[in-house]
């Protein structure tokens, strides 16, 4: 074990006492997952992006310090989906009991981490005080990723698509 530990944790802190993330760890390779319905249409397949084993490790490694950050700051604990679906309802059904209208703006999301800002997301982060070595770690983790799409094929070869500049989404 301390043979793959102590690189690893070596690796981990020289990544968080620079503030960058290594440019050889900023590749995926996205694959189509098949969802349900047409399988000739894109929009019934999940992208699924492959990341190095330890850009995850470090990934935990970030997460880790960003929920301490949070509980530490006084953000929400014990929130969840299902908590605001519930009190929503609640709020809904008393507005109807009372004889009130009621009216709603709903947004799917479904595909909301495809489409994050980079730019917006990182001044999200710096205005919760996600600043500093781990604001620009995390800058450093979104900037100049690329990514290709592998698409397994029927024949013996996949197709595979050139390495493009990742501007939106969330690894």
């Amino acid at each position: 074990m301390p043979f793959i530990s102590s690189p690893l944790i070596y690796i981990c802190n020289k990544m968080l006492s620079t503030d960058t993330f290594p440019t050889r760890l900023k590749f995926s390779k996205v694959f189509p997952i098949f969802k349900k319905g047409n399988k000739t249409e894109m929009s019934y397949y999940r992208l699924v992006s492959l990341l190095t084993s330890f850009s995850k490790i470090f990934e935990n490694v970030i997460y880790n310090r960003l929920h301490q950050h949070t509980k530490e700051n006084g953000f929400k604990n014990n929130s969840s989906t299902e908590l605001a679906i519930f009190k929503l309802t609640n709020q809904i059904l008393s507005h109807i009991n009372n004889k009130s209208s009621v009216c709603g703006i709903f947004c799917d999301l479904a595909k909301a981490f495809e489409t994050v800002n980079h730019n917006i997301l990182i001044s999200k982060l710096e205005y919760y005080c996600i600043i500093g070595r781990t604001g620009e770690l995390i800058k450093s983790y979104l900037s100049n990723r690329y990514q290709r799409v592998t698409i397994k094929t029927l024949h013996a070869s996949n197709c595979i698509s050139a390495w493009e500049l990742v501007k939106h989404g969330v690894p």
